[in-house]
């Protein structure tokens, strides 16, 4: 597992993993530059495979991305942390590793799931992505390389730090 700060659109991965909403529409943040980066033939997959619910994943083709694929990830709105928002973050995780492994893919870059305009305490969120991932890793041999990708330098302390508490 490791760190970057950048555009996870720009990644030469198998999949990178969309912060995704129910409908798996184009939206604003790293959703809209995937769709962006991927072109229309992304949001049009999306319309026939999803809606997904919430600690979900589905997977599409990656299109015009570096990527062969995009897993997209439903993650929760933060609610004040009463409503499940953990268990909800750490399996919108666990399951995009489950559909890498069950692609045959090796190689997955995440970003920050729900900590943008969904609210979620982006400390918090750092620590339940790690340890979910290195939980993950354990149990699906196959994924040798997993890469949290975030957009800003805090972010990217937040991930570093939380790999050096494992």
């Amino acid at each position: 597992m490791g760190v970057v700060e950048g555009d996870i659109t720009t990644l030469d991965v198998d999949a990178i993993v969309n912060a995704a909403n129910e409908q798996l529409a184009p939206g604003g943040g790293v959703c809209g530059a995937i769709h962006r980066a991927a072109g229309p033939l992304l949001a049009e997959v999306c319309a026939e495979v999803g809606p997904c619910p919430t600690g979900g994943a589905r997977i599409t083709k990656g299109y015009n991305l570096k990527a062969p694929y995009v897993i997209h990830a439903v993650g929760p709105i933060w609610k004040g942390g009463n409503e499940n928002e953990d268990a909800l973050l750490s399996s919108c995780y666990s399951e995009s590793l489950r559909l890498a492994a069950g692609h045959q893919l090796a190689t997955v870059a995440f970003p920050a799931i729900s900590t943008g305009i969904y609210g979620f305490p982006a400390e918090r969120a750092a620590g339940i992505a790690v340890r979910t991932v290195a939980q993950s890793l354990a149990r699906h041999s196959g994924l040798i390389g997993v890469v949290f990708c975030c957009f800003g330098k805090d972010s990217a302390d937040l991930h570093r730090r939380a790999l050096a508490e494992l």
